[in-house]
């Protein structure tokens, strides 16, 4: 003798679940309005506002702000703490140059198919660095990057960097490595084996609120930075 099994009941057990296409792992449980398609919670929760332009009347965005949890709380610290050591026995004009880099890195889109990683960004911080350290010495050098992502990095950072020390001198050259060296040491220690991101969000996160005011600075910066 067989049962028969109502339709709902078929269709409850013999339904695919359906993977995140943002990590393609995780079960999408979650409907995010600003892809239009489900998500899982894990993405969810660390893409927001970095990755994903959530709208402001996501419910899942309202939440996260009335109650943030316990691992958002921690990750806030961390980022916090990164920026105090980053800025701290800076001049005002260092650490607005600082800003400007952050912004820079940030902001900065690479070519498809060559994602810009955090050890790029230490390459092209290092290159950067030093070509400024070794000018102070009064030696004209361009050190570069390895990598091509770092060197295209390196490069668009240059020409900010040249249009905000115009006029300054060996002044501005040694504030420059000292920031560059700063942003390094930074990036090397937000590094995180699981996510080759993790200081380019780090820097986003911190930046995003000062978004437009850093373009402003960006093209006024030789009046801002250089006294």
């Amino acid at each position: 003798m067989f049962l028969s099994i109502p339709d709902s009941f078929s269709k409850l057990y013999n339904s695919a679940v359906v993977v995140c296409p943002l990590c393609n792992q995780r079960s999408a449980r979650r409907f995010c309005p600003a892809l239009g398609h489900q998500i899982c919670a894990a993405c969810c929760g660390t893409k927001r506002l970095v990755e994903i332009q959530c709208p402001a009347d996501c419910p899942y965005l309202a939440r996260s702000r009335e109650h943030p949890p316990a691992a958002k709380v921690r990750q806030q610290q961390r980022e916090i703490a990164l920026l105090v050591r980053a800025v701290r026995d800076l001049s005002d004009r260092q650490s607005r140059l600082l800003f400007l880099v952050l912004a820079f890195v940030a902001r900065y889109e690479a070519p498809e198919f060559q994602a810009l990683v955090d050890e790029d960004v230490v390459e092209a911080m290092t290159a950067l660095s030093a070509t400024f350290e070794t000018a102070v010495r009064g030696v004209i050098y361009e050190h570069r990057p390895t990598s091509l992502p770092a060197e295209r990095l390196a490069n668009g950072l240059r020409t900010v960097l040249a249009k905000a020390g115009d006029t300054g001198g060996t002044a501005f050259q040694r504030d420059a490595a000292v920031v560059l060296r700063r942003i390094e040491a930074a990036s090397r220690e937000a590094s995180d084996r699981g996510n080759r991101r993790a200081f380019i969000e780090v820097a986003t996160r911190i930046t995003r609120s000062d978004r437009h005011a850093g373009e402003a600075k960006e093209e006024e910066s030789p009046q801002i930075i250089i006294p």
